[in-house]
């Protein structure tokens, strides 16, 4: 497959193109009262997935770009501590750093000095591609239960 056409399917993947929702759909519209709510038998809120999903794509994206990055402990430092978000501006702070976050990614897969193949130097066998496609899928299955967990809340269309 050709470099240009690899990219592009990779950039529509990243920012939520093909059979799943994207982001921006997913958190539309989420009520204040909402937010912070889990429904019944389930463990998460809609703020703990969003946050969940933010704490995880940067820190697939610091590995990818900063050997001298150190990820936060397993489980405990992926997820907020609480499931009500601390405020409206927390929420908001959340919502805008995974946006950046997700951009950075497709700007390091764009940029022409980027081999997509190549090994991570500081990794163990990862490549940008990897990296990508596990933010990809990482995201791609958060949002199928964010979309799940306001439906049980009634506040999906």
């Amino acid at each position: 497959m050709h470099k240009q056409k690899l990219l592009e399917h990779l950039l529509y993947l990243l920012r939520g193109g093909g059979a799943h929702v994207d982001f921006e759909a997913a958190v539309k519209g989420i009520p204040v009262n909402v937010r912070g709510k889990r429904p019944r038998g389930i463990p998460y809120s809609p703020w703990e997935l969003i946050e969940h999903m933010r704490i995880a794509q940067w820190d697939i994206l610091e590995f990818s770009r900063n050997r001298d990055h150190q990820s936060p402990k397993w489980p405990k430092e992926y997820w907020p501590e609480k499931p009500v978000p601390h405020s409206a501006a927390a929420w908001t702070k959340s919502l805008g750093a995974f946006r950046k976050d997700l951009e950075s990614m497709c700007a390091l897969v764009s940029d022409p000095a980027t081999d997509l193949s190549a090994p991570i130097p500081w990794g163990d066998g990862q490549s940008i591609l990897r990296e990508a496609l596990l933010i990809a899928d990482h995201n791609s299955y958060h949002l199928g239960q964010l979309i799940l967990v306001r439906r049980l809340l009634g506040a999906w269309k």
